[in-house]
């Protein structure tokens, strides 16, 4: 492993110097809820005879006090493909646990609601909000105090974030995040794109645009492109939560029970002990080390917003400024669809997380000496885990298998990160830069301003698009209506580019890991919508502005004088689908940098 890169370690050593006073209180709450975790033997009987009144097969094992009990917090529903696995699991973790001489009970479950099912429609706006309530879930799990240890049961969007924040307020609890893995390939994902955008062009009907999604979308397991959901899990291994090599390992396969099984019985060596904690796991150089992987391998813009929330949930602050910095020396090594043609299970038979962490340790661009739930240092993350002989084991991943896919830091795809930060008089904002041609990093055209997707969708199918144009999407901010994503344009957008005009999407809502090759620049703070009487400068742009996107410097302006104007009308918050029953989550939420969350804001985290 080379010496630690110099601006990894200046941007480490300012994240703990900002986090101090933050760090410190988090720290000293984990040791006080550590020592006043009620031991079984000093429960009053009532309480525990409700606590173990359902778990007939463990009951006496409970009773006894023989071993650690371990909480499984649980995002299972079978309408989410990923999450579907998740159905048998309790039950088999339970004998895996008692193998190793514990217990486990259901602790609870959460939400877990698929963005890609909601893309588009009214319950879009639930989801970004969806990991407050994951996380309170999470938290309600975990209040009745009756575990030693915890296995985090969750794949998707906001459900890896939220059972994070939710698990970091038990962090004197060790915590292992246990994954199913993605679902076989389906049809190619340039196949997808370009029959999406055929639909989006009026050139085929419904009928053939379904039987393409169920040709990608086809089984049990994670959507297999390299969106939020597959970032969640590439965030994981590289903050060594994860059995090593754990996160791409297909459902249904013995490699998949033997990491599972490998995950209960390390959680019940932890469980009961100070040694490897989720507070002690997940520190500054665990954070950096989740924004260096997402910034290596071109992964969800979405974590823009989920990086600094799950920091915040264990006293540590760190801001859109630090990750771009950090992307400056942060090298692309890897290419998966939306950014290059392959997808995860490509990804990982090419050398996967394992070949990534490598990489990053040799170059001295990522922490090594992290605590991880396997071992002190992340090596054991370098290697791939396989099942030979009936046992499961680990090679080291040496080399990459597919260099259109994966590729060395000393020649990678692009000699910085993923995604870059964009600032100016309209705002700050990300660009995920690892999507978009680097001839189009910078767009200069007159704006079109709407206030909702299919007001966009409308002026574009009525040729009123067809030009040069920056299509201006507010109100779609946090406060505004939950930031939900916008990546329901993409085809469109995508349509209008491919006929040869410069076109970019400026919006303060969100696109996802999904976001391809249209450029954008997303997530913008402040948002449109007033906060304490200020209204964001998205709000003052009219039609025909010219408004510049610029990737290569970093810059989103526009040239119009913005200082007499009045901002425009918000638009009035809408109704139905559960959406009015978020509103008190969006009216105490604060910025898309800050993490957009109601819950930490309220909090004083």
């Amino acid at each position: 492993m080379s010496k630690l890169n110099d601006t990894i370690h200046r941007v480490t050593q300012r994240v703990i110097e900002n986090s101090q006073d933050g760090r410190t209180a988090y720290l000293e709450l984990m040791r006080r809820e550590a020592d006043r975790k009620p031991e079984h033997k000093d429960v009053a009987c009532s309480n525990l005879a409700h606590a173990f009144a359902g778990a007939l097969d463990d009951q006496d094992a409970m009773k006894a006090g023989r071993g650690p009990n371990i909480g499984i917090v649980t995002a299972y529903n079978d309408m989410l493909s990923a999450h579907q696995p998740y159905g048998r699991y309790p039950d088999r973790l339970k004998i895996f646990a008692r193998e190793a001489g514990a217990t486990a009970q259901v602790a609870g479950g959460t939400p877990a609601m698929c963005d890609g099912v909601t893309q588009g429609e009214d319950g879009m706006e639930l989801s970004l909000f969806s990991r407050d309530n994951i996380a309170m879930a999470t938290g309600i799990a975990l209040s009745h105090q009756m575990y030693d240890g915890v296995a985090c049961l969750g794949i998707c969007d906001k459900i890896v974030p939220g059972l994070m924040i939710g698990a970091l307020r038990f962090g004197h609890l060790p915590a292992i995040f246990v994954p199913s893995g993605p679902m076989p390939s389906g049809i190619s994902n340039r196949q997808k794109q370009e029959t999406r955008q055929k639909y989006a062009a009026g050139e085929i009907g419904r009928d053939v645009l379904l039987e393409s999604e169920l040709g990608s979308y086809h089984s049990p397991g994670t959507c297999t492109f390299f969106g939020t959901a597959n970032s969640n899990q590439m965030m994981m291994e590289m903050m060594g939560l994860h059995v090593p090599g754990a996160a791409f390992v297909q459902p249904g396969t013995k490699l998949r029970q033997a990491l599972d099984r490998a995950a209960m019985h390390r959680l019940a060596e932890l469980s009961g002990t100070t040694e490897r904690t989720l507070a002690q796991v997940v520190d500054e150089k665990t954070i950096i080390n989740a924004a260096i992987g997402l910034l290596a391998t071109g992964g969800s813009t979405n974590h823009a917003i989920h990086i600094p929330a799950m920091a915040r949930a264990a006293g540590i602050r760190i801001d859109w400024s630090d990750m771009a910095e950090l992307s400056s020396v942060v090298p692309l090594l890897a290419r998966v669809y939306p950014n290059g043609a392959g997808d995860v299970n490509q990804f990982h038979a090419a050398g996967g997380m394992a070949y990534v962490i490598g990489e990053l340790l040799n170059a001295g661009l990522a922490h090594g000496d992290i605590l991880t739930v396997w071992e002190d240092g992340l090596d054991a993350y370098t290697a791939e885990p396989v099942w030979e002989d009936e046992a499961l084991g680990w090679t080291p991943v040496e080399t990459s298998r597919d260099n259109t896919m994966l590729r060395p830091a000393s020649a990678a795809f692009q000699p910085d990160g993923g995604m870059r930060l964009l600032t100016g008089n309209l705002g700050r904002a990300c660009f995920k830069s690892s999507a978009v041609a680097k001839e189009r990093w910078t767009i200069e055209a007159p704006c079109r301003v709407f206030h909702t997707q299919a007001d966009v969708i409308t002026a574009f199918k009525a040729g009123e698009l067809d030009r040069d144009v920056v299509v201006v999407v507010r109100f779609q901010g946090p406060r505004a209506n939950g930031m939900p994503e916008l990546h329901a344009l993409t085809p469109s957008l995508a349509v209008l580019q491919d006929r040869g005009h410069r076109v970019a999407l400026v919006t303060d809502g969100r696109m996802s890991g999904a976001s391809g090759k249209v450029p954008a620049a997303m997530h913008i703070t402040p948002e449109a919508k007033a906060k304490d009487g200020i209204a964001g400068p998205l709000s003052l742009l009219v039609d025909g502005d010219i408004v510049r996107v610029c990737a290569a410097t970093g810059e989103l302006s526009t040239s119009a004088d913005l200082s007499s104007r009045a901002p425009a009308p918000e638009p009035k918050s809408e109704a139905g689908v559960g959406r009015e029953l978020f509103r008190m989550l969006q009216s105490h939420a604060d910025g898309a940098e800050q993490g957009a969350s109601a819950m930490l804001a309220s909090a004083g985290l």
